[in-house]
């Protein structure tokens, strides 16, 4: 229950410049990248040299590109032993993109026919 109402505090203080700053860092190519392999994996999440590999860049550069996903929200970080697991934050996820979901045809209801539906693969 409490979960369930910090979710609902966290999505009313949101505001369209935390929104702004979340779109601002996955508008570059490889952090979308990034952000979209850590989407792909799940909970588990990816070792950061997991990620290095699969994209091919070098370490300083993947480091600059998480920083700029992890200070704005998008990305958590962990330290197992001596690797640094990565996972996104879904919940911020979905609140930064519900937003435009919740006020899709808002200014014209009667008009609209665009159904909106998330879709999860089996």
């Amino acid at each position: 229950m409490v979960a369930i109402e910090y979710q609902l505090l966290y999505i009313a203080l949101m505001t369209l410049a935390d929104i702004a700053k979340k779109m601002a860092a996955i508008g570059n190519e490889t952090r979308l990248e990034v952000y979209r392999l850590l989407v792909r994996a799940g909970e588990n999440g990816l070792a950061v040299t997991s990620i290095q590999q699969r994209l091919g860049v070098p370490a300083s550069t993947l480091s600059h590109h998480l920083h700029k996903l992890i200070q704005v929200g998008l990305v958590q970080q962990e330290r197992r032993g001596t690797t640094l697991i990565c996972r996104a934050d879904y919940t911020a996820m979905q609140q930064t993109f519900e937003m435009f979901a919740s006020e899709c045809c808002a200014d014209d209801e009667s008009a609209c026919k665009i159904e909106l539906k998330i879709n999860k693969r089996s």
